[in-house]
């Protein structure tokens, strides 16, 4: 497999915008030389402010530092908002405007008016999103999905990136068509959830969500379904799901475009073979780990990223790959986490970027690490060294497949 990844070295550049951002982070990160000044935790009551050593240095880039006036008239507006709203009991489902509980109907919908203690728990709303590629082929068999005309198709890889741009058009518009009827059934009124409650409602036009109370694994996601440990703090909960939101979406991507190949209906033998390419060998798996933790960084705030997972299946490799190769995977995982982010920021704007990081900032106790920023790589390809990357994962591993069909039957039959 790694016999090819360095000639994709001389089709990288750098990410310029990724590369000055963590630079800026990291010129200012002295791990053995912390300064006095004051986190001041959000309260009315003045006697009650907490003082917490942090690094002075970077506090500046974190925006830790308001001053005690600043917070004060912060909690008082919101407050305020809150005493302001606390008659307004009831809520139009159509068009969102609040009400005192002896209205009946929305004076401009004329719809009946639902109490706010009616609106339903989006973590209890079921979905059961299903992404469709249509081709003229429809393989019933392991052995007929990899035959040798096949093969040979995915050898010649008639593919091109603006094929590759589709099918992420494609992918995000099903899911907004699923996100639109989560909204519209369950007359949800978007804007009053507070940021997990969208971040779950997002992720729920993807994949189902469940929450589990047991294990020790923060998330994980496994065929059409994300399993989030619902005892963490909201902001982790927020970046878990995101994280594997992106692994869910690498899968996509890469079923549609072998469906492309083949001009095969997407079904559970093609999601199968993809599930089997993405974990056969340590070069995707460093691809689709890095590139999920890549996407869940963009949403963190500096200081909280994590790639735990990618280190540790670096260190079960011992020596498989060379550090220029190990590189290069994370290239190509940074240029699948780019599309990520694309189709992801199409909801998740500026505005809940912010609302993601009060969050951080409401939940967050522990010292911010500047450490992890140093695996970041800030190399991207350019378009004809993606398609070769993408080239290099399917043919290889559908090669590898072909060979390996037991293991295939036992993955499909889970």
């Amino acid at each position: 497999m790694t016999g090819n990844i360095n000639n994709l070295s001389r089709y990288s550049r750098e990410d310029s915008e990724k590369s000055k951002l963590i630079k800026e982070v990291l010129k200012e990160y002295k791990p053995l030389m912390f300064s006095k000044c004051y986190f001041k935790e959000v309260s009315l009551d003045k006697d009650s402010y907490k003082e917490s050593r942090i690094d002075a240095d970077v506090v500046n880039e974190l925006d830790y530092n308001y001053s005690f006036d600043e917070v004060v008239e912060k909690d008082k507006a919101v407050l305020k908002s809150s005493l302001d709203e606390a008659t307004l009991s009831k809520y139009c489902p159509k068009c969102g405007l609040r009400y005192p509980k002896e209205e009946i109907v929305c004076r401009h919908c004329l719809v009946h008016l639902k109490e706010f203690s009616d609106k339903i728990d989006v973590g209890d709303i079921e979905s059961n999103p299903h992404f469709i590629f249509n081709g003229q082929n429809d393989y019933k068999s392991f052995e007929e999905l990899l035959n040798g005309n096949n093969l040979i198709k995915i050898n010649e890889f008639d593919f091109t990136i603006d094929d590759y741009s589709t099918i992420l058009h494609d992918i995000k518009s099903q899911a907004f068509v699923y996100f639109n009827s989560l909204v519209k059934d369950n007359e949800i009124d978007f804007d009053e959830l507070d940021i997990l409650e969208k971040i779950i409602l997002f992720i729920k036009s993807f994949v189902k969500v469940e929450f589990k109370s047991s294990g020790s694994q923060l998330g994980y996601f496994e065929s059409d379904t994300i399993f989030i440990d619902d005892r963490q703090t909201k902001s982790l909960q927020i970046t878990t799901l995101i994280h594997e939101l992106s692994h869910f979406l690498i899968q996509e991507i890469l079923i549609h475009i072998l469906c492309k190949l083949l001009d095969s209906t997407r079904n559970s033998l093609t999601e199968s073979l993809v599930t089997f390419i993405l974990s056969y060998t340590h070069f995707t798996q460093l691809i689709d780990e890095y590139a999920a933790h890549n996407v869940e960084g963009r949403f963190t705030i500096f200081g909280f990223q994590d790639y735990s997972s990618f280190t540790q299946i670096e260190q079960r490799m011992d020596g498989e790959m060379t550090k220029d190769e190990i590189e290069i995977t994370k290239s190509i995982g940074n240029t699948f986490a780019v599309s990520i982010k694309e189709i992801l920021e199409s909801l998740i704007d500026k505005e809940m970027r912010e609302e993601i990081k009060e969050q951080f900032l409401i939940d967050v106790l522990d010292r911010p690490n500047y450490a992890a920023l140093v695996l970041e790589n800030c190399q991207i390809l350019n378009d004809e060294g993606f398609i070769k990357a993408i080239w290099l994962i399917l043919n290889d591993g559908c090669e590898v497949a072909a060979s390996n069909i037991g293991r295939l039957v036992s993955i499909h039959e889970g």
